[in-house]
């Protein structure tokens, strides 16, 4: 099948609907996220998503190559961030919460363990115009989250006014950026839009355990 001649690796449970695709250059299979979606991998696949004013965490455990990506953004509603767990959350921070949190939790799930995770994130751009400071809080909840937490912040790549391409690499660790100066279609703001309305009509879920 053209675009797909290598054999497809087996994806984990409850990823099968992630748009996974050979990329010849690369040489590797790629699992290209949209908001509101994650993925994580244990044989050595890629990890591609674009970024506007959303931010994604890259997740790995640098022992066993176990790793993932998440790409979120919290709701305009709610509170001023707290960044402190274990109280009660603004909806903003319930999201932000469960985004990290899955990502983590399906790590550990499939071996990865908790001492030897480390963090990469990326995106938080001034792109959509209707909600200027959207990005930077997104920023603010990511590294208000990863402290709390006592998650290793390893790099970052976050802000300024333009989209990003992130590639990773969970196995190795290893992220290629591409930074998209100047928007040719109005695709990467549209979809972030359109996530952004979707989240004001979501009801918030209860809790996640960490485990």
């Amino acid at each position: 099948m053209p675009g797909n001649s290598n054999p497809s690796k087996e994806v984990l449970k409850g990823f099968e609907h992630i748009n996974r695709y050979w990329d010849k250059l690369l040489e590797l299979q790629v699992a290209k996220l949209l908001p509101g979606e994650y993925y994580v991998t244990t044989t050595g696949e890629a990890i591609v998503t674009v970024l506007g004013s959303c931010v994604s965490a890259c997740i790995r455990d640098t022992v066993f190559g176990i790793g993932g990506m998440n790409h979120f953004m919290l709701p305009a509603r709610g509170s001023a961030l707290s960044g402190a767990l274990g109280e009660q959350f603004s909806a903003a921070e319930r999201y932000g919460n469960f985004a990290m949190e899955h990502l983590i939790n399906m790590i550990l799930k499939h071996g990865g363990r908790r001492e030897n995770l480390e963090v990469k994130i990326f995106g938080g751009g001034k792109v959509l115009a209707q909600l200027t400071d959207i990005g930077d809080k997104n920023i603010k909840f990511v590294r208000e989250y990863l402290a709390t937490e006592g998650l290793l912040l390893t790099a970052e790549d976050v802000g300024s006014n333009y989209p990003r391409k992130v590639y990773y690499f969970p196995e190795t660790g290893k992220v290629r950026l591409k930074k998209l100066r100047s928007l040719h279609n109005t695709t990467i703001v549209e979809r972030e839009s359109n996530y952004l309305e979707s989240l004001q009509q979501k009801p918030v879920e209860g809790d996640v355990d960490l485990f």
